[in-house]
């Protein structure tokens, strides 16, 4: 009976999760029609550079978080801690682009980033990286 249940919840958080993916796709289409948008008015000076990088930046947040969905049906249904760790630090650094208007907040994020690429280090020396 718990064998049956357990799978049961696997098949819906599987169901929730291929939802969630078809979800980010349509948002990862999104963002690159905007980032074409952004990306010309730049060209035409009505845009700023910072605007294009967020634009860039939030694309590949959302192909990351795809490409952490793929590789969880991959693994045998287990998400990989270095995906996490990558979309951490592409995270902080969007948000470093976006608000960089204190120095004391941006040292604070820099060694956030300094320890999530340590442990991303960790990470690849102690566990392995599965492909």
């Amino acid at each position: 009976m718990w064998l049956r249940i357990s799978k049961l919840l696997l098949t819906i958080k599987n169901i929730a999760l291929i939802g969630v993916g078809i979800s980010l796709c349509i948002a990862l289409i999104n963002t690159l029609i905007n980032l074409g948008y952004v990306t010309w008015a730049n060209i035409q000076g009505y845009s700023t550079y910072s605007l294009v990088i967020e634009e860039l930046i939030t694309f590949f947040l959302y192909f990351e978080f795809i490409a952490l969905i793929v590789k969880y049906f991959k693994n045998n249904f287990h998400f990989p801690l270095d995906f996490f760790l990558y979309i951490g630090i592409t995270a902080i650094v969007r948000l470093l682009i976006i608000d960089h208007e204190s120095a004391f907040d941006n040292l604070i994020w820099s060694v956030a980033i300094f320890v999530l690429v340590c442990s991303l280090v960790l990470v690849e020396k102690f566990i392995g990286h599965n492909e």
